[in-house]
């Protein structure tokens, strides 16, 4: 019998939340369960590229959500491409070693221009004046415009922001069992989002935050329902549903930018729509990712980097401040990652502002505007719609995530249908690589 794995990305799923999903439990009955822990950062990019590779950050590169890059003096967030990832994914791995046997990999990030057989991730068009055209990168490449033509058009501005809610997740499911349906293929790995944002919102344990739990129960039970009719009663499908990290609650936040700007490190530059941040000029700044911050020195300058040490070195928030051996700790000492790395404490993240006066914040602050802004900005979540613009008050945000998963309450969960395939009752996300590929004899 030919194998058929399935899975199921779902960032912010705890062993709790489990428990109340009646469809999740049915899926995976008889099967087992593991605490996951995922790798620091515990944010999106760097734990499903540790999930498809296997690797750590040192390997394969994703070392936050975005990336600065130097040699450009430019920070991109959310955009890179496939090829970002060093190593090999699950994918290339399956079609070196087993020919003929077929991949499909539905909206994880960094999926534009992967090598699956079959692919699905939105790729807005940018229009030349400054508007988005709704469009997804599919293989074949034709794909996308049957399952528009089936489906209606994705709905980005559902899939994440202040509207992420039901209509992007079930897209992404009618659209995988659609897939499934036509081709049936071996190795299926489907993203679905809808639990991060509620939880960031107004806090995990909120009711917006449980009723996104049994929103999604709801739908794993379609997807099961739809990929039983796609494989048939006769094929066995394995089962794989990792939780990614789990989201905590939080009532403090840092604004590392705004210290640095206070220490004379930090530049910007004053434009007509507010200060923005100088990138060229500045010895030092941060690029934020809920709770760390990557920090790039000018030239590595050593009294610089031990400057900022000094700075944020017990500073309410921040945990630890990694610098060499500290980054190679983490397996963070890559070229892309920042000279210094900034980790929250478990009950604070950290903001990207760096102005000092709401007066003076660029205009994109206001706006959801996730490639413009250097680092995530949770506090879009809080769009207000009868101003149609974002408040600037970051302690409106009440779950992060992202900082080492030291206590049992920021460890996420791995459940199967099938036991016997978990090396240990707690694992790690780049054990999933390793599982994956056990179940097809490699």
């Amino acid at each position: 019998m030919s194998q058929h794995v399935i899975l199921l990305s779902i960032p912010g799923l705890r062993e709790m939340d489990v428990a109340k999903m009646k469809r999740l439990k049915e899926l995976t009955a008889g099967g087992e369960i593991a605490n996951l822990v995922p790798s620091f950062p515990g944010v999106t990019c760097p734990v499903q590229a540790a999930m498809t590779t296997g690797k750590s950050a040192r390997q394969h590169g994703v070392v936050a959500n975005g990336f600065y890059w130097r040699e450009q003096n430019r920070v991109e967030m959310w955009t890179s491409p496939s090829d970002c990832i060093g190593g090999p994914q699950i994918w290339d791995v399956l079609h070196e070693r087993l020919p003929g046997v077929t991949s499909a990999v539905w909206f994880p990030l960094h999926s534009k221009g992967c090598p699956a057989d079959y692919v699905c991730t939105p790729a807005p068009i940018h229009n030349p004046d400054g508007s988005e055209s709704l469009w997804c990168y599919t293989r074949p490449e034709g794909l996308y415009g049957t399952l528009r033509d089936k489906l209606g058009h994705f709905p980005l501005h559902h899939y994440w922001g202040p509207m992420a809610g039901l209509p992007s997740s079930r897209w992404i499911v009618d659209s995988a069992v659609h897939a499934a349906k036509t081709y049936r293929p071996h190795f299926f790995y489907i993203y679905l989002q809808h639990l991060d944002y509620a939880a960031q919102r107004t806090g995990p344990d909120s009711p917006e935050a449980l009723k996104a739990v049994d929103e999604l129960d709801e739908m794993i039970g379609q997807l099961a329902e739809g990929f039983g009719e796609a494989y048939g009663a006769d094929t066995r499908l394995f089962w794989l549903v990792a939780g990614e990290y789990a989201i905590t609650s939080v009532s403090h936040v840092s604004y590392p930018n705004r210290i640095l700007r206070e220490a004379g490190l930090l530049e910007v530059e004053k434009k007509d729509d507010g200060e923005h941040l100088d990138l060229a000029g500045s010895r030092a700044w941060a690029m934020v990712d809920h709770q760390f911050s990557h920090v790039f020195i000018k030239n590595a300058d050593r009294t610089t980097i031990q400057r900022v040490v000094e700075l944020f070195t017990g500073r309410e928030g921040i945990e630890e401040v990694l610098s060499g051996e500290g980054l190679a700790r983490y397996d963070l000492d890559h070229p892309r990652s920042g000279e210094l790395v900034l980790v929250s404490s478990s009950e604070s993240w950290q903001a990207y502002y760096w102005w000092l006066d709401d007066a003076h914040a660029p205009g994109f602050a206001r706006s959801v505007d996730i490639h413009r802004k250097p680092g995530y900005d949770p506090v879009e979540l809080h769009f207000d719609p009868p101003t149609k613009s974002i408040p600037l008050d970051a302690t409106l945000v009440a779950g992060s995530h992202g900082a080492p998963a030291r206590d049992p309450s920021q460890q996420s969960v791995l459940l199967a249908n099938e036991p016997g395939h978990f090396p240990h009752h707690i694992v790690r996300d780049t054990d999933v690589f390793e599982i994956v590929l056990g179940r097809f004899g490699l």
